[in-house]
């Protein structure tokens, strides 16, 4: 089996996963899965966040999520509890498809990690 279509295969198994536990009945996309890791990233449960702590709980996500890959590295926690990072090397230039690839595989390697799937 190629690479590619493990993957999908582990992508699919874990939107199901997810979907099942968060989603309501609908099936969880791509940035809600993100937002799911930058809440659990931060550590505080769930609750009702701003829309500014939205966009930063997707980026705590998108930065823990590359990390694997010597995009980013763990640098401090902040007074509040948020944690951040910097960056070690630049993302490339992707199109559309191959971020969502790259975050795709990003994302099954994190729930392989943390024992998901």
């Amino acid at each position: 089996m190629s690479r590619d279509q493990k993957i999908k295969e582990n992508w699919e198994q874990l939107t199901k996963i997810l979907s099942d536990k968060f989603g309501d009945g609908e099936e969880l996309n791509l940035d809600a899965i993100i937002y799911l890791i930058g809440v659990q990233e931060l550590g505080q449960g769930p609750k009702e966040f701003k829309k500014d702590d939205k966009v930063n709980l997707m980026h705590i996500a998108i930065c823990r999520l590359l990390e694997p890959f010597g995009y980013y590295e763990f640098d401090f926690f902040d007074n509040d509890g948020w944690p951040h990072y910097k960056v070690i090397e630049e993302l490339p230039v992707l199109k559309a498809g191959e971020q969502t690839v790259l975050m795709k595989e990003a994302i099954v390697m994190y729930f392989q990690q943390n024992g998901l799937i």
